[in-house]
């Protein structure tokens, strides 16, 4: 009798979800495992929350949640760009975070205005030109890469990109559709080839006698300079970097964000994970990875991306990339930019 009443009182205890399982957090991540899951890892050590990471392409990991519905068991979404978090905050995929004190510190235009996403590492798409063939001092706007000087010279990825639709939807905001339309009609008659492949191999084509002008992310050509191939190294030797804009707006920037999806199960878990990832500790080492820069002000940026130089930036609000992505894409298209 006294070993039933024992089992009685026991049962209730060991039913009780908390004890069943820890604490955990599901991720949907479109940034490779390399680049975020020691960091992950050093977050759960640090909490008790296990992380299940799964990584795919941008636009799939959207999909999925969408497909998912209340369903899901994602409870954090990261992809590499502002443009695929307002694709999933307009498709009502996220939900509002607690305006945290870590979330405060970052820079109004590089988080959304409902407080729905918040970027972590920002780059920059800057011009690169061949060393010997053009001198910095050629350049100066990415809408001077219009005149005529500059027909046949250009390397640049598929309209289909987002990283140019943004730099697209930036230069309506900065300039006006027409302007930007005018732009991209240009540019499309300044290629030296069709657009193909991604950033890398703009700088490759550029580095190789193909162009001598590449637009691309800073952090592919900071995976290229911190590389030990010397195929990777003669690219970056064979380069110079110019930021453009420097006398008006500044130069284009992006950012990889975080955002709380709206099935997550966990939001308390997910809520310490975006203050974790917005620590200075983080924001250094996911930075250095990831060849971006911290969004943290004072923070400062890995030696090689120091070594690039101060730039202004560009402080539109990364909220316009989203609303003028559509807009973006029908100005492309109409100037034949494939």
């Amino acid at each position: 009798m006294q070993k039933l009443l024992a089992l009685s009182l026991l049962m209730p205890l060991a039913l009780t979800p908390s004890l069943l399982q820890a604490e955990e957090l599901n991720i949907y991540s479109s940034r490779k495992e390399a680049l975020i899951k020691p960091l992950l890892d050093k977050f759960s050590e640090q909490s008790g929350i296990k992380v299940n990471l799964v990584t795919g392409k941008d636009d799939a990991l959207i999909t999925r949640l969408k497909r998912e519905g209340n369903r899901s068991p994602a409870d954090i979404l990261i992809t590499a760009d502002a443009g695929r978090l307002h694709r999933a905050k307009a498709g009502e995929l996220l939900q509002p975070m607690a305006n945290s004190d870590a979330l405060k510190q970052v820079p109004a235009n590089l988080k959304d205005q409902d407080n729905q996403w918040v970027g972590l590492t920002m780059r920059a798409r800057p011009i690169f030109y061949v060393k010997g063939k053009v001198s910095p001092e050629e350049l100066s706007t990415y809408e001077a890469l219009t005149d005529a000087k500059w027909q046949g010279r250009v390397c640049i990825r598929s309209s289909s990109n987002i990283y140019n639709q943004s730099l697209m939807a930036s230069l309506i905001d900065a300039d006006g559709a027409d302007k930007a339309q005018a732009f991209a009609s240009g540019l499309v008659g300044n290629m030296a080839r069709p657009p193909a492949g991604g950033d890398t191999d703009q700088l490759r084509a550029a580095a190789a006698g193909v162009c001598d002008i590449a637009i691309a992310n800073t952090y592919y050509y900071g995976r290229l300079a911190n590389s030990d191939d010397a195929s990777n190294q003669k690219v970056v030797k064979e380069l110079g970097l110019f930021w453009p804009n420097q006398a008006d707006r500044g130069t284009h920037v992006n950012v990889s964000g975080i955002g709380i999806t709206r099935s997550a199960k966990n939001q308390e878990a997910a809520a310490k994970l975006i203050d974790f990832m917005l620590t200075e500790e983080a924001q250094n080492w996911y930075a250095q990875v990831n060849n971006e820069y911290p969004v943290l002000p004072g923070v400062s940026p890995s030696k090689v991306l120091a070594s690039w130089g101060e730039f202004k930036a560009d402080d539109i609000s990364l909220n316009r990339l989203g609303t003028l992505n559509r807009q973006a894409v029908e100005i492309m298209d109409r100037a034949g930019w494939k």
